[in-house]
């Protein structure tokens, strides 16, 4: 208020939108190809729309996504995928297998699980290699025989009365610390 009591206009947010054409001047003009540096795999899918969440999350994050061949996994893909343009997707046989084969041809394997000697999610590392995180199952998370491939494994704190994040968020917020951009 002033002096004789009337309201002043509070002032204006320095906080500006930023125009579409701005962003897109900023950002690829294409789809990448596939870098091989960064890998998501939701190795045992459960809910289709977490797919294409995950596929916009590794466009924006530059990240490769890794789905098994399951009957229903390519509809879910084409559903979910509302990018312009094509997204790489690699495409695996039997889950442990194709982790096993990444792993030694040296790919670090990262899973987000709640385990012992998880390393919590503010603490997680860029990926400096070639890294694959794993996502398991959405009500049993990893399979055992998974287990042991991991090189490490990831948690994400948590406050509330939920024992974890829908497998789609949580791969999200690991794939952008994963790539630096948190």
């Amino acid at each position: 208020m002033s002096a004789s009591g009337a309201r002043t206009a509070a002032p204006s947010p320095a906080i500006r939108v930023r125009p579409r054409r701005e962003l897109r001047r900023e950002r690829r003009n294409r789809a990448h190809s596939c870098w091989d540096h960064l890998i998501a795999a939701p190795l045992w899918p459960l809910h289709g729309a977490n797919l294409g969440t995950l596929l916009r999350t590794c466009d924006a994050v530059g990240a490769c996504l890794a789905v098994p061949r399951l009957p229903w996994v390519p509809e879910a893909l084409r559903r979910g995928n509302t990018l312009r343009r094509p997204a790489c997707v690699h495409w695996t046989g039997d889950p442990v297998r194709w982790l096993e084969r990444h792993r030694a041809e040296g790919a670090r394997v990262v899973g987000v699980e709640l385990a012992e000697d998880a390393v919590r999610l503010a603490d997680l590392p860029t990926a400096r290699t070639r890294t694959v995180m794993v996502l398991g199952h959405e009500q049993q998370g990893i399979p055992a025989d998974a287990l042991d491939l991991l090189d490490a494994a990831v948690e994400i704190p948590m406050v509330g009365t939920g024992h974890s994040l829908n497998v789609a968020v949580a791969g999200s917020l690991v794939l952008y610390k994963l790539a630096g951009l948190l």
